[in-house]
């Protein structure tokens, strides 16, 4: 974060990010969701610059969302926990590995506490592994669906190589 490029990088990721969440409403809320935006959670494996771009996109899509604080808060936290993560697993050198934080960390993560705030359910087991099955499904297709050939296309471009080149 220290050039004015990688400023600029986090800009537009977080934008994004809410562009593609905002915009498509239900889609990317509630407990059957395919949120668009989780493609980009496959960015940490290229560059650490991604990992205050997502949780910040994630902060201010969630804050249209309608799940008030949790969502806010707890579900940017377990965004940037999942960008930390995916920024390690580049360690690997197994860039298929890079969705996977985000699918577990959403599945598990956002049912904890969805399973209180949606209408209609009664929180218990049975709802959180129901909520476990639907998000982590939105998030497979969200993040190995999309995500996961963007991360390849960017691989081959090494377009984000000669961006952060000074």
């Amino acid at each position: 974060m220290k050039t004015l490029k990688g400023i600029a990088f986090i800009g537009l990721v977080a934008a994004l990010y809410v562009a593609l969440t905002v915009p498509l409403g239900s889609l990317g809320y509630s407990y059957i969701q395919v949120r668009v935006s989780e493609a980009l959670t496959v960015l940490p494996y290229l560059t650490p610059l991604a990992i205050p771009a997502l949780f910040i996109g994630a902060m201010l899509a969630n804050i249209f969302g309608g799940f008030g604080p949790w969502d806010i808060f707890g579900g940017s936290t377990l965004t940037l926990v999942a960008a930390f993560l995916t920024y390690w697993l580049r360690k690997t050198g197994k860039p298929w590995l890079a969705p996977l934080p985000p699918v577990l960390i959403n599945a598990f993560g956002v049912s904890a506490y969805l399973q209180f705030l949606v209408e209609g359910f009664s929180p218990g087991l049975k709802t959180y592994f129901f909520f476990v099955l639907t998000v982590g499904i939105g998030e497979l297709i969200a993040c190995y669906g999309l995500g996961y050939p963007l991360l390849r296309l960017f691989m081959r471009s090494r377009w984000l190589d000669r961006y952060f080149q000074d």
